[in-house]
């Protein structure tokens, strides 16, 4: 079963593998494979589970929606993010205006079928509003009861900063942050999450086996596999491809095998186990589109590397690992 831990400075617990629904809900799977996957996210004590307005144009939200309904929502941490356009992508329909939050959050309450989220994200920062406008619209919600608490998605340490502080100075708490993360994409490790740790700001992060390369099921000089994220030009394709192009980071994930089989694990639930070694990750989302790769995902909670085999994953993967701090930024779009 799932362990749990806080979420921040919080007294809030959520699982610490998470099911997020991000590429498959109301996308890659039928709804009756989705629902599936959330029955078996649910038998293994998942508890928390993650989407986001955008997704499938919002379908994913009333896929996972209707999949948790007739569960007892005191016993679900739920959560939604905002900011990409939804809709017709008229002029309001994204951002973190005040005008583009309040409507959003009803619309995601709606197709959620639930009062409130636990957790109500803006998931990327927004450079066409000022930050004090999307603070006072966050309290607001969370004054409305419509969200418990308050996090951010693939924001850099300075933008984390000046959002807590504000959120401080208007009585409601920001304790997450949602980031890339991985044995492979190191980003936040530099700035992020010595901010985050002096904050009481926990990481929830995705993509914890890089989009699917630290698998392995991605060999070195062997044709992609057929229905895998590679191949996915709806846009896995594209995220994936940064790994692919790395000449050598295919064989380094091949050689991390032996590390594996010492912890008796496979090599997607030893890059699991590897994000929540990191203290500040309170969980690592993970999807799926069938009902085994939750079963076997949730194995890696409660693992624990020796220092002595995280040393030896730093030395296999050696200069395929990306820490460049700057590549945060770049996920946020100078413009809506």
């Amino acid at each position: 079963m799932v362990n749990y831990r806080h979420l921040g400075r919080s007294g809030l617990k959520i699982s610490e593998i998470t099911y997020g629904n991000w590429l498959t809900h109301g996308s890659q799977v039928e709804n009756d494979a989705a629902t599936a996957c959330v029955r078996a996210a649910l038998d293994a004590g998942i508890s928390s589970f993650d989407t986001a307005d955008v997704y499938a144009n919002t379908v994913a939200e009333e896929v996972l929606g209707e999949a948790l309904k007739g569960e007892r929502r005191q016993s679900l941490e739920i959560f939604t993010k905002v900011y990409w356009p939804t809709g017709p992508k008229g002029p309001n329909d994204s951002g973190l205006s005040r005008k583009h939050i309040l409507e959003s959050i009803d619309g995601s309450l709606q197709r959620l079928q639930t009062d409130y989220v636990d957790l109500y994200q803006a998931h990327r920062y927004d450079h066409a509003t000022p930050l004090e406008e999307t603070m006072q619209a966050f309290a607001d919600v969370v004054r409305s009861g419509k969200a418990l608490y308050i996090g951010v998605s693939e924001w850099t340490a300075d933008q984390i900063r000046a959002g807590h502080a504000l959120a401080e100075d208007l009585g409601f708490q920001l304790i997450s942050n949602q980031p890339q993360y991985s044995a492979l994409w190191r980003v936040i490790e530099g700035e992020v999450v010595p901010a985050s740790e002096e904050l009481g700001v926990s990481q929830i992060v995705w993509s914890p086996v890089a989009q699917g390369v630290l698998t392995g099921k991605y060999k070195p000089g062997a044709p992609l596999p057929e229905g895998s994220r590679a191949t996915d030009e709806k846009g896995g394709a594209t995220m994936i491809k940064r790994f692919l192009d790395q000449p050598d980071v295919l064989q380094r994930v091949q050689d991390l095998t032996p590390v594996a089989q010492e912890l008796g694990l496979s090599l997607a639930q030893l890059a699991v186990a590897w994000v929540l070694q990191n203290q500040n990750v309170a969980a690592a989302i993970i999807g799926a589109s069938r009902p085994e790769q939750v079963t076997e995902n949730v194995k890696a909670s409660g693992v624990e590397i020796p220092a002595e085999l995280m040393t030896r994953i730093d030395e296999i993967l050696g200069d395929s690992v990306i820490t460049d701090p700057a590549e945060t930024a770049k996920n946020s779009p100078a413009t809506r």
